[in-house]
This record gives C-alpha cells, sequence and structure tokens, in this order.
C-alpha cells in the first residue's frame, strides 16, 4: 500500500514511557526525568529523533496494559493499580462526596466531572492531595483534554515542585501526543523554568518530531522562532525556516517573506549552519560539483543542477534562497489539495460534544484523500489528529485499525485496537465486538473469547448480538457444544430476570442456530414450543414458530398455530405487555398467508374473519378521514386555483393539482385486502444484520462507515429464516417481562430513522 517499510517509520501516539511507585506512596514519577538535569530527550525511555526534511516521529512502543502509562490510561498503571496516592485519608464534605457518588455512578458525565473540578479547586485550593486524585481520575477518563493537563501542571507548579510539573507534561503528551497546544505549554513551561538552550531546543524538536507538520502547528513554530530571536541565534532561525517550507502549514507564506527578510538582513556566514559552511569550504577547495540529489547535513537537498565552485556571495545566497523557494512552491502546490479539508475542520480538539455530519464526513474524505498518497507517516499523522476530534467515535478507531493492517503495519493496528477498547471507546459494545472479530482473524481467539465475556460482564450485559456472534464463532472453531451452551447459558440467565427484553429472540435465535447450523429440527422445534410454556407469545417467537412449521413436511400443526396466533393477536386490556396493533395485524397477516398455502377453507375463513373483525374496520375508519382531509385540502386549492386562472387558460388547465373526482371505481381496482400499514420496506437479510465496520470484514468493504447500531428489520420475506434478535440496538434497553420484544427494542440510543418493517412475508393482506 505504501513504499516503505512498516517498522521503520515514524510510529504513532503510544510512547512507553514507565512510571514506579514511590516507596511512600507518593505520586508516580517518571523514571527519567531530567529536564533540568540531562536532556529533554532522556525523559522518554526512548531516544525520539527528528529527520528535518520529514519531520518523522520517534519510535513507538508497544501498547502495554500493565506498567505503563499510555494515552491517558492510568487504570493498569505498575501491575494493574491506578497510580499511588496517600488518598484513603481524604475527607470530603458534602458537595464534594455527591459529585464523586455521581461520577462513580456514571464515569462519563463530562458536566459532573467538571463540577467536581470545580468544587475540589474551591474547597482545597491548597490540598494537592485532593486535586491530584481528581485530576488523576478525570484524565484517565477523558485523557485528550489537554486544557486539563495544563490546569493541572498549574497546581503542581503552585504547590509542589518542578519535578512534579514535568510529571504532569510527561503525562500529558503520551496522553495527547499530536495535540500542538499540549506541547506549546509544556515547551513555554519550560523556557520560563530553564535556561540551558540545547535543553530548551531538545524540547521543541521533541514535540515537532510529531506536531510539526499539522496544518495548525503554526503557534509552535512561532514559540520556537521567538525563542532562537530572543537569543539571536541566527543560523538556527534559519533553519527552522528551511524546515517550515518544506510543509504545508498554515501561513506558509509569512514564514516564507520572514525567511527572506532573515536572508536579506543578515550575512550568509551567519545563517548557515556550521554544516553548510563546512560543505561549501569543501566544495570550493576541491573544485567539484555537488552531485544532484545530494543530501546536506540539515537534510536539504542540494540544487539539481551542479554547482560550481568560486561563486561570488551574491551568488552563493542567491542559490540558498532558491532552494528553499522550490521546497516553498513544492510545498503550496500541496497546500492546494488539502487546504479544503484543513479549513473545513471547525474543531481539532476533543470535545464530548458529537461533531456534525459534515465535519466527520470531511475527516472520512480526507483520510480517502492521504492514503491514496504514498506517504506512510501522513497518513499515520492524519489518523492521529483525526482521532483527538474524533475519539469518541469507534468507526474512525475501527477504520485506523484495518488501514494499518492493509498496509502490514500490525503493531500499529494493534496498539489502535488496544486503545480504543481500553481508554477512548471502551464502554461502546461496538468497538469490542469488532475486536472480537479482528482478534479471531489475527489468530487471538482466546483475546475474542475475552472480548466477548467483557461484554456479557461489563460493557452491555444482555446484548443479544454478543451471543449470537459468539455462538457463531465457536461453531466456526468446530465446537458446536460450546455454541449450544453459550445459547443455554444465556437463556438460563434472562429466565431468572423478572422482566426480560430479549428472552423471545433468544429464543428464536438458539432454534434457528439448531435448525440452520446443525440442521436438527426437532430440537428447534423443542426449543420454541418448550419456550411457549414459560413466556407469552411475542412476534419474534410467532414469526419464527410459522416458518419453521411451513418449512417441514406435512401433516401442519394448523389448529396448534392458531391457538397462539389467536392469543397473540386479540385484545386483552388486562395484559400491560399487549402488543401493538401493528405487530398484531402483521402477525395476522403472516398466518394467513401460511394458512392460503396449508389450511383448508374452513380455518382460512375462520382467520379472515378474525383478521377482518380485528384490524380492517379500524383501517376503513383512517382511510376514511384520510381521505376527507385531502377533498378538503383539494377543495381549497381548487377554490383559489378558480378564482386566479391564467389569462386564456381552459377550465381544466386552471386546476392544475385538483384532484378529479370520478366515479367509485373508474378506472381503478380496490384491493382484496387493504395492504398492511408495513407492507413496503428492506429485504430482510437472511442472517443477522453485521455490524458497520465490520460488516464485510474480508474485503474491509465498509471500514469507513459511520458506527451507528443499527437495526435489522424484524422480519423476512418468505423462505428465508427470521432474525429476530438484530433490531436490539445498544445501549441495553430496560427489561420488561413478556412484551413484544421487537418494538421495545428497536429503539436505540442514537438518532437515526428507522427503517420500515417489511411483512414476513410478502402479503396481500
Amino acid at each position: 500500500m505504501y513504499s516503505q517499510d512498516p517498522n521503520s517509520v515514524a510510529q504513532s501516539a503510544t510512547y512507553g514511557i514507565t512510571y514506579e511507585s514511590k516507596p511512600d506512596g507518593g505520586a508516580a514519577v517518571a523514571s527519567e526525568n531530567a529536564i533540568g538535569h540531562e536532556t529533554v530527550a532522556s525523559i522518554s525511555t526512548h531516544t525520539t529523533g527528528y529527520d528535518s526534511m520529514n519531520g518523522g516521529a520517534g519510535e513507538m512502543a508497544s501498547y502495554q496494559p500493565t506498567g505503563v502509562i499510555e494515552n491517558g490510561d492510568l487504570s493498569n498503571a505498575v501491575g494493574g493499580t491506578v497510580v499511588q496516592q496517600p488518598y484513603e485519608d481524604v475527607v470530603y464534605t458534602a458537595e464534594e462526596e455527591r459529585l464523586w457518588n455521581m461520577v462513580r455512578d456514571n464515569c462519563l458525565d463530562f458536566n459532573s466531572w467538571t463540577a467536581l473540578i470545580d468544587e475540589t479547586e474551591k474547597v482545597a485550593e491548597n490540598d494537592i492531595i485532593k486535586i491530584r486524585k481528581v485530576y488523576d481520575a478525570f484524565l484517565a477518563e477523558f485523557p485528550l483534554c489537554y486544557g486539563y493537563w495544563k490546569k493541572y501542571a498549574d497546581h503542581e507548579g503552585r504547590l509542589d515542585s518542578v519535578d512534579k510539573v514535568v510529571e504532569v507534561y510527561e503525562r500529558a503528551v503520551l496522553a495527547v501526543t499530536y495535540s500542538v497546544e499540549i506541547w506549546l505549554h509544556y515547551c513555554t513551561f519550560a523556557i520560563s523554568t530553564y535556561e540551558d538552550l540545547d535543553t530548551i531546543r531538545r524540547l521543541f524538536e521533541r514535540g515537532l518530531a510529531y506536531v510539526g507538520t499539522d496544518y495548525g502547528s503554526h503557534i509552535l513554530w512561532d514559540e520556537y522562532i521567538r525563542y532562537e530571536e530572543s537569543h539571536q541565534a541566527w543560523s538556527h532561525l534559519a533553519m527552522i525556516y528551511t524546515r517550515i517550507l518544506e510543509h504545508p502549514i498554515q501561513q506558509l507564506d509569512r514564514y516564507y517573506y520572514c525567511f527572506k527578510e532573515l536572508a536579506a538582513s543578515r550575512h550568509l556566514s551567519e545563517i548557515r549552519t556550521p554544516e553548510e559552511a563546512a560543505m561549501a569550504a569543501a566544495t570550493a577547495e576541491t573544485g567539484g560539483q555537488s552531485l544532484e540529489g545530494e543530501v546536506r547535513p540539515d537534510g536539504v537537498e542540494q540544487s539539481p543542477k551542479p554547482v560550481s565552485a568560486g561563486l561570488t556571495e551574491a551568488e552563493e545566497l542567491e542559490k540558498y534562497i532558491a532552494i528553499r523557494e522550490e521546497m516553498y512552491k513544492k510545498a503550496k502546490e500541496f497546500e492546494t489539495k488539502i487546504i479544503g479539508f484543513e479549513t473545513a475542520i471547525r474543531r481539532p480538539y476533543f470535545h464530548v460534544r458529537p461533531l456534525d455530519d459534515p465535519e466527520l464526513e470531511n475527516w472520512h474524505t480526507y483520510l480517502d484523500f492521504i492514503e491514496r498518497g504514498d506517504d506512510f507517516n501522513k497518513v499515520v499523522k492524519l489518523y492521529e489528529r483525526c482521532l483527538i476530534a474524533c475519539a469518541n467515535y469507534p468507526e474512525f478507531w475501527i477504520r485506523y485499525v484495518l488501514c494499518m493492517e492493509a498496509s502490514g503495519s500490525m503493531e500499529l493496528a494493534n496498539n489502535a485496537l488496544a486503545r480504543a477498547t481500553q481508554v477512548f471507546v471502551k464502554k461502546q459494545p461496538e468497538i469490542h465486538l469488532f475486536a472480537a472479530r479482528f482478534m479471531e482473524l489475527s489468530g487471538d481467539v482466546m483475546g475474542a473469547r475475552t472480548e466477548f465475556q467483557l461484554l456479557y460482564s461489563e460493557i452491555s450485559p444482555g446484548l443479544l448480538e454478543a451471543v449470537v456472534k459468539h455462538a457463531n464463532m465457536e461453531n466456526r472453531l468446530g465446537d458446536k457444544d460450546a455454541a449450544f451452551s453459550i445459547y443455554e447459558k444465556a437463556i438460563a440467565a434472562e429466565r431468572e430476570k423478572e422482566q426480560s427484553q430479549i428472552l423471545p429472540m433468544l429464543l428464536a435465535q438458539h432454534s434457528r442456530f439448531a435448525y440452520l447450523v446443525v440442521g436438527n429440527a426437532e430440537k428447534a422445534w423443542e426449543i420454541l414450543a418448550g419456550s411457549l410454556e414459560h413466556i407469552q407469545p411475542s412476534k419474534p417467537l410467532l414469526e419464527v414458530i410459522i416458518h419453521l412449521e411451513s418449512i417441514q413436511p406435512s401433516p401442519k400443526h394448523v389448529d396448534y398455530l392458531d391457538s397462539l396466533v389467536e392469543k397473540f393477536i386479540m385484545p386483552n386490556p388486562e395484559n400491560p405487555y399487549m402488543a401493538s396493533t401493528t405487530d398484531r395485524e402483521e402477525i395476522s397477516s403472516i398466518f394467513l398467508e401460511f394458512l392460503d398455502l396449508f389450511g383448508d377453507a374452513q380455518s382460512i375463513k375462520r382467520a379472515e374473519n378474525r383478521h377482518a373483525m380485528l384490524f380492517l374496520r379500524q383501517k376503513s375508519m383512517l382511510t376514511s378521514k384520510k381521505r376527507n382531509a385531502e377533498d378538503f385540502l383539494t377543495s381549497d386549492k381548487a377554490k383559489i386555483a378558480k378564482t386566479y386562472p391564467e389569462p386564456g387558460q381552459s377550465v381544466m388547465g386552471a386546476y392544475p393539482n385538483a384532484q378529479i373526482q370520478w366515479p367509485a371505481g373508474y378506472g381503478q381496482k380496490a384491493p382484496a385486502w387493504p395492504q398492511t400499514s408495513q407492507s413496503q420496506g428492506q429485504q430482510w437479510n437472511p442472517g443477522y444484520a453485521p455490524q458497520p465496520g465490520y460488516a464485510a470484514y474480508g474485503g474491509y468493504a465498509n471500514y469507513g462507515q459511520p458506527q451507528m447500531p443499527t437495526s435489522a428489520p424484524q422480519n423476512a420475506s418468505y423462505g428465508a429464516y427470521p432474525s429476530p434478535y438484530a433490531v436490539q440496538a445498544y445501549p441495553q434497553q430496560t427489561y420488561a417481562q413478556a412484551a413484544p420484544a421487537a418494538p421495545a427494542a428497536a429503539a436505540t440510543a442514537f438518532p437515526q430513522q428507522q427503517a420500515p418493517t417489511q411483512p414476513y412475508y410478502g402479503s396481500y393482506y
């Protein structure tokens, strides 16, 4: 996919800095926080190299859930414990305790967290222990909030020591590495604290290695330029401008003109780096020529034309500027290709508020464009930028994982998946379902089983899709008994609940598996028929029972089915869980078509009379009311049109929108029965509906689609085994015993339009 070695490129945002607990139980400290003593680079456990030509980031460590704090995940630091603080003796006010209870109940309640932080800062202004506790807990859940890292560091600087500030900033740049703002705050702090030029420069270089090519990185470059200007380091300043001019960042024109001013105001010997000066001297001594494409120590390519020795100073300056002008023109050319994408990014930072659809689509389109190129570094960095603003959207994490896998970078793919499932979208079932499938395909069967167990126990207990997918995976692995066991355990757990919404759909899926996969029709019937002894009939169950009966050899259990259908569709005011009129009518229509195929005249007549009594009279009244309303509107339109006819227009032409009232029955034929209210809709998928993002996992066809939970149609056209489980949408809904599962479970927490449900058969009833 990309012309590079994926193991050697700039790696992305998980940077293995290890934190160790102090013997006295104090805050964890960076194993080498020597910013003011040794070098900035030694703060990290690896060296962060910078290639001045490509702005490549340093090498990335693998995601380690223990012993490493990465991307804000504090939950497993140091052998599975949170960063240790002596928090046990902390005493809270009543308001603090109330707010702590709120965030414990819902760790993703952002407003409660910010209220807790404000309250803590108000009542414990000088209590660093309380402040540390609230910031550590908050930033473990929302590690991308760079502004709160800055506030945390400010508190440490006010109440403790410089080393504590460094520790907070180190954790911050691990958590939100591709944030220009957090590097700017860190560098500003270092400038105000330390005097050593090399130390400050190394910190700038470290940050620019990650964000120096970001379109909005000009604020960090400007700070670096101001720092070098304050020390009159003209050669360093010229080198900074040279590096900037290679990349299409914001305000590139300004940097180009500033560079030309610098070159015009300073002697060439002042703005050349020592390496550049040495190379120029060597060329003059040998009288040789620089070869095309030769790279100088500062990373700037030589002119594509041979350079002869003995140039005058003016000519050398002209050539010096010309090389950088070519870089500037190339960067401007690329900027014209991305400027539309960049200007459409309205919120490049993280916030819990949802992004609007155009901005989400812009990110997808931008990623499409960059992926078509051949620069793997740009791909990784754009994904990391995207996943700051879009961190709460599983589809972008899924897309990142699949892109890295397709490019052969499995380390990056696994890293992104771990960050998604353990930190950023860890509460969303969709990412864990994807992770289970991804791990299965990668050969990590135990990892896939762990993801399913996590869904059962913590993320979304009772999620039907997890049960079905887990059972299907065990079947693919050749263990049908394990697949049946998964269904049986889930059904037993739901039966123990006083109110269960998914039990009917679980039973339907269990029966479906027994018949279609195992080929055991007797067991499939036993699962369904036996279940009706304990729960009331529901639409999913009746659909499956009618279908299963229709594909079995004769004789048919017509009377038994008739009794079940009658029990379901007959009004019963005493039943609080009675199905909706739409569901009852649909089951009646399905049964009528079944009888038309397999029943006798008497059973058909009995069912048709019952259907007409229950549903057709009410529908006729609704149709009549609708027709009266339409006639009234038509009459008003006709009066208006008649009042203002156009000159020369016929009487008929004066009523272009009027409905002509032909005699009843003229030119049209009324159907034998009125159409059901849901006679239109999409075709039923023979299997359960796959979630977007991994639906066509083999080819990754849908990885870029928005990951909104969707519900498959509940009904199938005749001849396809129904899939009632897919109507459940996560997050998990409130259970209701013996309630008709389909309509209640079809509700979803996401704003989307529900597709109309198609009748189980292509019914004319």
